[in-house]
C-alpha cells in the first residue's frame, strides 16, 4: 500500500510538471581531414568513409575499378593512415553525468587519441566501441586523432608468429595480385571483410577507415543502453518482455516505465534500479494483433513499441519496431534422412531467394537508395529469403529495417568463409565480443530467421582435402589444433552467444552441412552447395538429378551487359580474353567456361556485345532448370538460394543484377521461375512432364491451354484442360511422349507453349524446345511496338508475326524494365514498363529504343 501511495504521488507530480529528456547525440561527421604517416599535408576527408575513396576525391589516385587500375593501388594497404578532426563541447556537455564517445566501426586496426591522450583502440571491424571522455574532455575545441595501422602489416607479423599453417590453401586471399611479401594470405588473421582481400568475383583492395559513424553521447541520471523486445508466445494474445540495459548515475529507488504499443499505452509499472547497470524486464501483451508474414504469404505487419522510463522531471526514451511471429529450422529425422525447412507461423515455406554480398567494395558508397533499390529487385523477382554471405559483413541496420517491411526473411551468416582460423586466446576472445554484439544488434529483426556459423569452412577441411594437406605436410597434431579451433569457434562460442542473446532463433553451424554435429554436405540432410555445374563443368540437366533438401547455393557465371561493361573499358578490351576482361573475372576458369557452356547450347556469336548478350540467356537457361527442379521437388526440397544477386565492382560473375544496378537476364527469369505459381516442364526418359507448383495458401480452380505452336505460329496440337490446385503443392499435370513428339512435329521449328489462367487471366506460362537452342531455325524478327507514356511508367508494347527468342528491349537507361529477354511467342501481345526518371523522356525513349534477339547473334 505504501508504495502505491508513492506511485501515485510521483505519477500526479510527473503530470504538472516539466520533464526533460536526458541523453543527447551529435555525429562528428564535420571537418575530417586525413593523411599518409609519412607525409606533412593534410587532405580533405569523409567520415564515414575510407582511404581509397578519400584518396579518389583528392585526385590522387586513380578509379580502382577501370581497366586495370587496381593493379596500381597494392601499396595502399600497407602503410599506415592518420585521420583528425575538432569538434567543441560546451559546459553542459561536460557537466553531464556520462560524456561518451560511440564509435560505431572501426576499419580494423587503429589507436584512438583525445587532446593528444590515448584513448582506445580497436582491432575488429565488426565491433562498435563506446569510450568514456570525461576526463580527456575540455571546454570548447577538442581534437580527435584517430592513426590507422596496415591491416597487412598487422597480418605478415600474425601470420609469422603462429607457428603452423593455416592459410597457404585460402585461394580467396589474392596475395599474389596484392604483392604481400611471400604472398602470405593473411586475411584469417584480422576480424575484417575476408572479401577485402579478394574473392573468385572480386577485387583485391584491402582498405583501412572509419566506416561507421563516430557520435558524441551524452546523458544525466540514467540510460537505456540496450532494448530488446523478446517474444514470448502468440496465443489469443501476443505476450511480450521488454529486456532492457539501463545504466544508473544515481541511487534511485524507483522509476516509473511506460510502454507504448503504435503510441497507445499498454503498461505503467514501478520499477527499482540500483547505481550501475541494471537488467529489466517488463513483460506486457499485445491485443487483437497481427503477424508478420514473409514475402508472399501475407502483409509484413509491424508495431511501434517505445518505452519511457521517468522519474522526477528526468526521462529516457527508446523505441523498435516489432513484427510478431514464429520461425522454426525443422530439421527433424524421416524416412529419406533429415529435413531442412522452415516454418513461419506454423506453415512451411519453400524458400525462394539469394545469397547477397557486399554491395561496394568501399562500402561508405552504399547509400540508402541503393539499399532499397536492390531489396526492392529481390522482392520483385518474388523472393522471399536472402542469405547474407559470411565472407562479407554484417549489414548496416536499414539493410534489416528494409528486409523486415518487405517480407524477406534473412538467413544470417557469421563472417567466417572458406578459410580456417587461429585458435589463441586473443582471437577466440575478439570473435565472442562479435557475436555478441551483433547478435544484440539485430536480434529484434522479424526478417532473422537463422544465424549460420560459416560459409563451407567445414565443408572444405573435410572435403576439399584441406585437412588431408595439413596432416600429411605438417603434422596431425597441427590438424588436430586446426580442428580445435574450430569447434571452439563453431560448436561452443557462437551457438552459446545465440542461446544466450537470441533464443527464439535458429543456429545452424556451417553451410553446407547435414546435421548440427557437423555432418557431411548430404542430399538427404541439410543444406547443399551444389557446383557440379560450372565448377565439375556438368551439364545444366544435372540439376534435375542433384536436389538437396534445401540448395543454399548453386550458380552460373555471365557477362555484364555492354553499356555497363564500356564503363570500366575501352574499344581496345572488346573480347572476352582481353587483358582487362580477364582481370575482371576473377574465377580461375572463367571466361573460358562460360565459353565452353555457351557452345553446348548456343552457336558462337559473332561480336563482342552478342557474347556479352549470350552469356546472360544462358546463365538464365541454366538457373531456370535449378530453381524449377527445386520447386518442382517441394515437400522433399524446400528451399532454391541462388549464387549470388549483387556484384562489389564491375566484373563477370555469378550475378543476376550487375554492379551498375542492371538486371541481368538471370534476375528476370528468377522472377518467372519464383513466380507463386509455376508451370514447369521436365523431360524424363520418355515423355516432357509438364508439373504445376503453387506456394499459395488457399486451393485455386485454374485453366491449363497446352499446345505445340511452329515457329511462325501455326497451332499444331492443343489441349485444354481444369484442375484444382491444392495450397502449397505440387501435382503432374500432363505428359507428352517424346517419340510422339518428334514424329509429328519438326523439333527445330515447333515448340511447347503452356499457359495457366485463373478466371480468364494468365498467371504463368512457360516454353519448352524440343532441340538445342543452336540447331532451331529462326528468322528475322518481325516486331511491331508502341511506346505510351502513362503517370509513372513509360509502357511498350510488342507483337511479332514469327518466334523471337530472348528479345532484349534496350533504351540506355539506367532504369529496368518490368521484364526484358523474354520469348515472343507468335501473334501474342507483350506489355512491359519502364519507370519515370527526370532524364528519361517520351521522345528519348522512341530515339534510343533497340532490339537484340538470339537471332542477331550468329
Amino acid at each position: 500500500m505504501n508504495h502505491l501511495f508513492k506511485f501515485s504521488l510521483l505519477f500526479i507530480f510527473l503530470l504538472y510538471n516539466c520533464s526533460n529528456e536526458n541523453n543527447d547525440s551529435l555525429e562528428i561527421s564535420e571537418n575530417w581531414t586525413f593523411k599518409n604517416k609519412i607525409d606533412s599535408v593534410w587532405l580533405d576527408a569523409s567520415v564515414p568513409g575510407d582511404v581509397h575513396t578519400d584518396l579518389l576525391k583528392n585526385g590522387l589516385i586513380e578509379d580502382p575499378f577501370y581497366r586495370l587500375n587496381e593493379h596500381d593501388l597494392q601499396w595502399i594497404d600497407k602503410t599506415d593512415w592518420e585521420y583528425k578532426t575538432e569538434f567543441d563541447l560546451s559546459q553542459k556537455d561536460l557537466n553531464s553525468h556520462s560524456l561518451a564517445l560511440e564509435f560505431q566501426g572501426i576499419d580494423t586496426y587503429s589507436s584512438i587519441y583525445l587532446n593528444d591522450s590515448l584513448i582506445g583502440t580497436t582491432d575488429n571491424m565488426f565491433i562498435g566501441k563506446t569510450v568514456d571522455i570525461k576526463n580527456f574532455a575540455k571546454l570548447g575545441k577538442n581534437k580527435l586523432y584517430i592513426k590507422l595501422f596496415s591491416p597487412i602489416n598487422k597480418g605478415v607479423k600474425l601470420h609469422d608468429s603462429l607457428g603452423y599453417d593455416i592459410s597457404s590453401f585460402n585461394a580467396n586471399d589474392l596475395a599474389e595480385i596484392g604483392k604481400v611479401e611471400g604472398n602470405k594470405r593473411v586475411s584469417v588473421f584480422t576480424r575484417k571483410a575476408p572479401y577485402h582481400f579478394g574473392w573468385d568475383w572480386g577485387p583485391r583492395l584491402v582498405t583501412s577507415g572509419i566506416w561507421q559513424p563516430i557520435n558524441i553521447k551524452t546523458w544525466n541520471y540514467f540510460n537505456i543502453e540496450d532494448l530488446y523486445i523478446r517474444q514470448i508466445s502468440l496465443n489469443e494474445n501476443a505476450s511480450l518482455v521488454a529486456e532492457i540495459e539501463l545504466e544508473s548515475y544515481l541511487e534511485i529507488d524507483e522509476i516509473i516505465s511506460e510502454i507504448y504499443v503504435d503510441n497507445k499505452k499498454v503498461s505503467t509499472d514501478l520499477v527499482y534500479i540500483n547505481k550501475g547497470t541494471n537488467k529489466i524486464e517488463i513483460p506486457f501483451t499485445i491485443k487483437d494483433y497481427e503477424l508478420w508474414w514473409p514475402n508472399g504469404m501475407g502483409n509484413q505487419n509491424m508495431y511501434d513499441v517505445k518505452v519511457k522510463l521517468r522519474s522526477n522531471n528526468n526521462f529516457v526514451i527508446s523505441s523498435k519496431r516489432v513484427g510478431l511471429r514464429e520461425i522454426n529450422l525443422v530439421t527433424s529425422e524421416d524416412s529419406i534422412g533429415n529435413n531442412f525447412y522452415f516454418e513461419v507461423n506454423k506453415k512451411p515455406v519453400f524458400m525462394k531467394g539469394v545469397n547477397y554480398i557486399p554491395q561496394d567494395i568501399f562500402l561508405n558508397r552504399v547509400s540508402d537508395d541503393k539499399y532499397e533499390e536492390l531489396l526492392e529487385s529481390a522482392v520483385d523477382a518474388n523472393m522471399n529469403m536472402i542469405r547474407v554471405w559470411g565472407g562479407g559483413i554484417y549489414e548496416n541496420e536499414i539493410f534489416y529495417n528494409l528486409c523486415d517491411e518487405k517480407g524477406l526473411l534473412v538467413w544470417q551468416d557469421f563472417m567466417f568463409a572458406c578459410a580456417m582460423y587461429p585458435g589463441d586466446e586473443d582471437f577466440l576472445k575478439s570473435v565472442e565480443q562479435e557475436a555478441e554484439y551483433n547478435v544484440k544488434r539485430l536480434r529484434g529483426h522479424p526478417s532473422i530467421a537463422l544465424w549460420c556459423g560459416n560459409n563451407e569452412v567445414r565443408s572444405a577441411w573435410k572435403n576439399w582435402g584441406w585437412e588431408k594437406d595439413v596432416m600429411e605436410n605438417q603434422s596431425p597434431e597441427i590438424a588436430s589444433v586446426i580442428s580445435k579451433a574450430y569447434d571452439d569457434v563453431f560448436h561452443k562460442i557462437l551457438p552459446e552467444v545465440v542461446n544466450n542473446l537470441d533464443t527464439s532463433t535458429a543456429y545452424w553451424p556451417s553451410s553446407p552441412g547435414s546435421t548440427f554435429s557437423g555432418g557431411t554436405e548430404s542430399y538427404t540432410s541439410g543444406d547443399a552447395h551444389y557446383w557440379g555445374v560450372w565448377w565439375g563443368k556438368e551439364d545444366f540437366e544435372s540439376y534435375n538429378q542433384k536436389v538437396p533438401r534445401f540448395m543454399s547455393e548453386f550458380g552460373f557465371q555471365s557477362f555484364p551487359e555492354f553499356s555497363s561493361v564500356d564503363k570500366y573499358t575501352n574499344e581496345s578490351d572488346y573480347s572476352i580474353y582481353s587483358e582487362v576482361m580477364k582481370s575482371h573475372q576473377r574465377s580461375s576458369i572463367g571466361n573460358s567456361t562460360i565459353e565452353d557452356y555457351m557452345l553446348r547450347h548456343y552457336n558462337k556469336p559473332k561480336s563482342f556485345k552478342g557474347y556479352l548478350y549470350v552469356s546472360q540467356i544462358l546463365q538464365a537457361y541454366g538457373m531456370s532448370i535449378g530453381m524449377e527442379s527445386h520447386r518442382r521437388n517441394k515437400g522433399y526440397s524446400m528451399g532454391s538460394l541462388y549464387w549470388q544477386l549483387n556484384d562489389c565492382w564491375p566484373v563477370a560473375s555469378w550475378s543476376s543484377i550487375d554492379y551498375f544496378g542492371k538486371w541481368k537476364a538471370l534476375h528476370y527469369s528468377t522472377k518467372k521461375a519464383f513466380q507463386p505459381v509455376l508451370i514447369n516442364f521436365f523431360k524424363s526418359d520418355s515423355e516432357i512432364e509438364l508439373h504445376i507448383i503453387s506456394d499459395l495458401l488457399e486451393s485455386k480452380e485454374v485453366d491449363l491451354n497446352l499446345k505445340v505452336l511452329s515457329f511462325s505460329g501455326e497451332v499444331l496440337y492443343e489441349l485444354n484442360k481444369n484442375y484444382l490446385l491444392q495450397q502449397n503443392s505440387t501435382m503432374k499435370a500432363e505428359s507428352l511422349s517424346i517419340d510422339w513428339l518428334n514424329k509429328n512435329f519438326d523439333p527445330n521449328s515447333s515448340l511447347l507453349v503452356a499457359s495457366l489462367f485463373s478466371e480468364e487471366i494468365e498467371i504463368s506460362n512457360n516454353n519448352y524446345y524440343l532441340s538445342e537452342f543452336k540447331d532451331i531455325k529462326l528468322t528475322k524478327p518481325l516486331i511491331k511496338y508502341e511506346i505510351d507514356e502513362l503517370i509513372n511508367t513509360f509502357e511498350v508494347s510488342l507483337k511479332s508475326k514469327n518466334l523471337v527468342k530472348n528479345v532484349f528491349v534496350d533504351i540506355a537507361s539506367s532504369q529496368n524494365f518490368s521484364d526484358n529477354y523474354f520469348d515472343m511467342i507468335p501473334g501474342k501481345e507483350y506489355k512491359i514498363s519502364i519507370n519515370k526518371e527526370e532524364s528519361l523522356t517520351l521522345d528519348d525513349i522512341k530515339r534510343k529504343i533497340n532490339f537484340l534477339s538470339l537471332f542477331d547473334t550468329y
